[in-house]
């Protein structure tokens, strides 16, 4: 029985005041008193109103479940069901509706398609709004203002710019809208030109720009740091008056932020009579973004007590970036607790910019740990904790995680990549290297700058120069870095001539070199060396390049006068240093009185570094094992004593060797590896052979006072030794070897590698912190310079 008129009216009444007042409680009491006493509830204008008054409420489940229940909805409540999915980001399901609606032969009207659009560029659907334009052509609506305005919108944040630019200029009549619609597509992209262009036109048609149009276009302002236009938006502004608003202030700030004039920016922040969350995050991200870090953290602090206004995931993902930056954990932790209390740890975003604080504070461990609780992840989330992984010193698990990573079906993207790379240079892992740029060459990664710098120095790094050199000279742009890393790639496997060669020809292309490239160069003249060519360019630095030496220039120089055996010339130009020597340049003559047993002088080079205080173990080391070498075994027990009471222990002798993919390794006189029996009876192999060709054991690198017969036990289970034997046990005969060793190789392995060359007729190649040694037929390719 369909209601009464009087009563209908009445329900009608009370819901278009409803629906004015938003009120939802009230809204609920009718629909369950219209429930209660409707005896038959199919009245089609009192289900249209409830549903509208639940759209308004924005209580969509409520009301697409009336909408089912209606058997023929108008066009206009099918429009505010788009609508109101488009506007919630249910995007996907606005679409779908907008195909229904076809399906059961309800006619689109102009206002359909602006809501369905809205939602195709949300998704970037760009098949779905082409074929939506197609059906607006059809139905004679294209050239109608408000469809062919949001065509423009869909097409320019869909990144089809000459599309949108096309029907731009085709409408007869354009608004407010239009323009802006188009001047929010170029800002989109970044360009900021054709943007402010855009602007002028507009007003030059007698269309005044509004703040709609100077929101759209500040973003492209600040990215393109375009202070200029910027300022000309802020004059505009001012004169209309645009500037008293939350979202005009906060845009006109955050353009001042990221064109680094911060002064303006807390300005126009401190003169905003209201400030949301969002004006707190853009000042609080200016600070960060110009590393001023200390001010982000201040702003943060007053933001709870002056606006009462809670943080924005965005907002936390800029203090803890601050907080990594100053490297302040104690803080960090604090934010991270209080994320996991508002909830806001399920956001992927922030969850990412925690784990790679805790990579910054060097807590691996943390990171690791909350790495692993991390659900889901993402490919930000591996890149972050595989290039904290190497950051920190274990490249192994950077690459444990990096197989996980591919197991789990993310692919790694250019990032990821740029992590990896780096942790297969440091294992000199060169078959994870292989299987790593073959990867890139699928992906199409393979030509990009910073992804050829990686792979040169990888490949430098895993001793395969030439494949180095391959890379540098396919490479369509290079940059300072691609010479920067060839060159020193040339110089650590002590090719000096073709490093000065590589620099004359960057010279000649007309490319100027920076710091780093000389730093490069010296060192390259170090490891061969060059001492004339060492000098020269150390002068021409600021003679021709008007760079001035650093202290790690200065380094080079010592390193190179050093082991030249020009030791009282290195002291001397020390004392002629423009600024006070620091602890790594007197390391760098401690190094070389080593080498040449200058007792006298390292005794006073080590007074010197202990007034500085010691770095690291390995100035005390050098100067035991100076005092060792010289059999002062007494002052080498002495400075060992005063090693310990500074509370520092030495680092042990550690190499690397990879086989079949799998990094070993091996740490001096370790008895633990699984082949150690293999192993051992390997080198008493390989001993008796040696000591058949001449080899005799050089007990000055044992620096401990024991019996000769221990010394060479000692000497012959040395880390670079063992893993050798491993090489020669897992890998096939005659295939090259490769070791890598933390610590500088002793003259005795030295000595040693040369005739198991010979013995097992293959290549070994070892690879210290300073350089690539090239054993081959009995000969080292250093010339036992080193």
């Amino acid at each position: 029985m369909p209601l009464r008129v009087d009563v209908k009216n009445n329900y009608l009444h009370l819901l278009e005041a409803c629906i004015r007042s938003k009120s939802l409680t009230e809204a609920k009491k009718i629909h369950q008193h219209f429930l209660k006493n409707a005896s038959n509830i199919t009245d089609i204008s009192v289900l249209h109103k409830l549903t509208h008054l639940y759209l308004s409420c924005n209580q969509l489940a409520p009301a697409r479940h009336l909408f089912d229940e209606i058997p023929h909805p108008s066009v206009t409540l099918w429009n505010q069901f788009i609508r109101a999915y488009a506007w919630n980001g249910q995007f996907d399901v606005a679409i779908d509706l907008y195909y229904r609606m076809l399906r059961l032969c309800v006619e689109p009207n102009k206002y359909t398609y602006p809501f369905v659009l809205k939602a195709c560029s949300g998704l970037l659907a760009v098949e779905d709004g082409v074929e939506i334009h197609s059906h607006a052509r059809n139905s004679g609506l294209e050239s109608d203002v408000f469809v062919c305005t949001a065509l423009v919108d869909f097409y320019a944040k869909c990144g089809s710019l000459e599309e949108a630019k096309r029907l731009f200029n085709s409408m007869s009549s354009r608004d407010v809208v239009a323009w802006n619609a188009m001047i929010a597509g170029c800002s989109l992209y970044g360009l900021c030109d054709d943007a402010m262009r855009l602007i002028m036109q507009m007003q030059e048609e007698g269309i005044s720009p509004n703040s709609s149009t100077i929101v759209g276009f500040l973003p492209a302002v600040g990215e393109a740091k375009a202070l200029g236009h910027g300022k000309v938006l802020h004059g505009y502004c001012v004169r209309r008056s645009f500037y008293n608003g939350v979202v005009v202030g906060t845009g006109l700030l955050d353009m001042y932020a990221k064109c680094e004039c911060l002064s303006y920016a807390k300005k126009i922040f401190d003169a905003m009579g209201i400030r949301n969350e969002v004006s707190w995050s853009a000042m609080i991200g200016g600070y960060v973004s110009s590393d001023c870090m200390r001010e982000a953290l201040e702003l943060f602090d007053q933001m709870g007590l002056k606006d009462a206004v809670n943080p924005t995931p965005v907002t936390l993902g800029s203090v803890i970036r601050a907080c990594a930056m100053l490297t302040d954990l104690s803080r960090g932790r604090k934010l991270h607790c209080y994320i996991v209390k508002s909830g806001s740890v399920l956001d992927i975003l922030l969850s990412n910019t925690l784990l790679s604080m805790y990579a910054k504070c060097g807590v691996m461990d943390d990171a690791i740990r909350f790495f692993d609780e991390m659900n889901p992840k993402d490919s930000v989330s591996f890149s972050a904790i595989i290039c904290g992984c190497v950051q920190n010193g274990n490249a192994e698990e950077a690459l444990s995680i990096f197989q996980k990573m591919q197991l789990s079906g993310i692919d790694p993207d250019l990032t990821t990549m740029l992590g990896v790379l780096p942790a297969c240079s440091h294992l000199a892992a060169l078959q994870h290297g292989f299987c790593s740029h073959g990867y890139l060459v699928v992906r199409g990664f393979a030509t990009d700058t910073l992804i050829c710098n990686a792979l040169i120095d990888m490949y430098s790094k895993c001793g395969k120069i030439g494949f180095a050199r391959e890379i540098f000279d396919r490479m369509e742009r290079r940059d300072i870095v691609s010479w920067n890393a060839m060159i020193i790639g040339y110089g650590i496997h002590g090719l000096g001539l073709e490093a000065l060669a590589l620099f004359h020809d960057l010279l000649a292309l007309g490319l100027k070199p920076d710091d780093i490239t000389f730093i490069c160069l010296l060192s390259a003249c170090s490891h061969s060396g060059l001492v004339m060519e060492g000098k020269h360019w150390f002068d021409a630095m600021s003679r021709d390049f008007s760079l001035a030496p650093r202290m790690e220039h200065c380094i080079c120089m010592v390193d190179i006068l050093g082991r030249a055996g020009h030791v009282e010339e290195a002291h001397h130009f020390i004392r002629d240093m423009p600024f006070e020597p620091d602890v790594p340049v007197w390391s760098a003559l401690l190094s070389a009185c080593r080498i040449h047993k200058n007792i006298d002088l390292g005794e006073e080079v080590s007074k010197k570094i202990q007034c500085l205080g010691p770095e690291s173990t390995g100035n005390f080391v050098l100067l035991s094992n100076i005092y060792s070498s010289a059999g002062r075994w007494d002052d080498a027990a002495d400075i060992r004593i005063t090693q310990k009471d500074w509370g520092l222990k030495k680092t042990p002798g550690c190499s690397w060797i990879e086989t079949n993919g799998i990094v070993h390794t091996f740490l001096g006189g370790d008895q633990s590896h699984q082949q150690f029996s293999q192993i051992s009876r390997k080198l008493e192999e390989l001993l008796v052979e040696m000591k058949g060709l001449g080899y005799r054991a050089e007990y000055s690198f044992v620096f401990q006072d024991v019996e000769e017969e221990e010394k060479e036990q000692i000497l012959l289970y040395h880390s670079e030794k063992l893993a050798i034997a491993f090489g020669i046990l897992n890998l096939k005969a005659g295939k090259p070897i490769l070791v890598t060793k933390n610590l500088r190789v002793c003259g005795d392995c030295h000595a040693a590698i040369k005739f198991i060359t010979v013995i097992t007729k293959r290549e070994i190649t070892v690879r210290d912190p300073n350089r690539f040694h090239h054993f081959k037929d009995g000969t080292c390719n250093c010339g036992d310079f080193w």
